[in-house]
């Protein structure tokens, strides 16, 4: 006797049984498109009558074979086409190494379509995945590389070694866009002729990138041409200090208008004689000089506009502004500048916290005044009493305001 159907089991329809075979139908596809021992007529006749998803996994199979990924490379779901753009990418040297002359040729048409694909994501996958072959056809690098779109053009630009001095030139020649422009500046061995072309549009954001590649080569003429343009350009100085291949000429050229930190560090540089260290001490001082009178003008401005406050405080810490922020705490808290700045270099966050309550501002200036100026972290911090308030009592700050000689 066969079993019977239990109660509350109702027949299947026609519509959802055909639905359960789909769906079964589906899910073996699927798994069948992921496995690279499937076999190249079965990726093929998945990735012609497969669903989205499974033509998907058929793209993405590094065992498909190169005219069925010929063909992906115009599947309608740009999904696909992605999924494509990834895997020739990565797996392109090894592609080469293996396949005979005519499937080399399918998989150089393959790329070639993916580099014209009309969706940018495509194209920017597939120049991110050979921005650094050179077993890639230059035409693809090179329609890559004057890409309309940033995201696909940047990474063949900056890493390619395809791309020759001449092409680059010809980069530079061709746009004002500074991503492109300092894409160029960031390349590794850059030349002398390329270094030329990116400091002559004087982008400054590519000429900074430029001078903080240690890899490019830049002519003594070139970095004077720079530093002629350099006085009103402030995201020039840093770069221009710590490079190398500075003259004694540029060193001293450097020291005339950078600020004191950064001669400083031209200073400290090994090898300078004692003619030039001389001058680098004597431009220094002139320097704390003309900034300390600088700022001692924006504090006493502020303390007329009354507006020598806690905001003025807390914008000064934040920006790491530390002679502002000891010239404004000791108006604020009625005591010498010398005082406030044993506090801030004691390291003692309790001592700070006292000077900044002293001054009358808050606990906020206080904790940022802890990471931003002193740079205090860790245990060494003493953060706010219920996120606001001060975590000493009046006696305890009293306490530590006498101990730095502050009544």
């Amino acid at each position: 006797m066969s079993p019977s159907r239990p109660k509350s089991a109702q027949p299947l329809s026609a519509a959802e049984a055909l639905q359960l075979l789909e769906q079964h139908a589906r899910q073996s596809q699927d798994v069948l498109a992921s496995r690279t021992d499937a076999g190249p007529e079965v990726l093929n006749y998945l990735a012609e009558n497969g669903a989205a998803a499974t033509r998907r996994a058929v793209a993405a199979n590094p065992a498909t074979p190169a005219e069925t990924n010929w063909q992906l490379a115009d599947d309608i779901d740009k999904n696909v086409r992605k999924a494509l753009a990834g895997k020739i990418g990565r797996l392109f040297p090894g592609l080469l190494a293996e396949e005979e002359k005519q499937l080399r040729d399918l998989t150089f048409a393959t790329l070639e379509k993916l580099a014209r694909d009309e969706v940018s994501e495509v194209r920017a996958i597939l120049a991110d995945e050979i921005k650094a072959y050179d077993c890639v056809p230059k035409t693809v690098v090179e329609a890559l590389a004057n890409d309309a779109d940033p995201k696909v053009a940047l990474p063949v630009i900056e890493f390619s070694p395809l791309l020759d001095d001449r092409d680059l030139i010809e980069l530079v020649a061709a746009t004002r866009a500074s991503a492109i422009l300092s894409a160029v500046a960031r390349r590794k061995h850059l030349s002398g002729d390329v270094s030329d072309a990116v400091a002559t549009t004087l982008d400054i954001d590519a000429v900074a990138a430029l001078l903080a590649n240690t890899d490019a080569a830049i002519r003594t003429k070139t970095l004077d041409r720079i530093i002629s343009q350099a006085a009103e350009v402030a995201e020039w100085h840093s770069p221009l200090v710590v490079r190398a291949d500075l003259s004694k000429s540029a060193i001293r050229r450097l020291a005339t208008f950078v600020g004191t930190a950064l001669i400083d560090t031209l200073a400290a540089r090994s090898g300078l004689d004692e003619a030039t260290r001389t001058h680098l001490k004597s431009k220094l001082e002139e320097r704390r000089s003309t900034e300390a009178a600088a700022e001692a003008a924006v504090i006493e401005a502020a303390r007329k506009a009354g507006t020598l406050n806690e905001a003025f405080v807390a914008e000064a810490v934040e920006e790491c502004r530390k002679e502002t922020v000891v010239k404004a705490l000791s108006v604020l808290a009625k005591t010498d500048e010398l005082t406030v700045r044993r506090v801030l270099d004691s390291r003692s966050a309790k001592g700070a916290i006292a000077l900044v309550w002293h001054a009358g501002l808050s606990m906020r200036v206080a904790f940022k005044l802890q990471t931003q100026v002193m740079r205090l972290s860790g245990k060494d911090l003493v953060p706010a009493r219920h996120g606001i308030d001060f975590p000493l009592d009046e006696d305890e700050m009293r306490w530590h305001l006498g101990y730095f000689g502050i009544s």
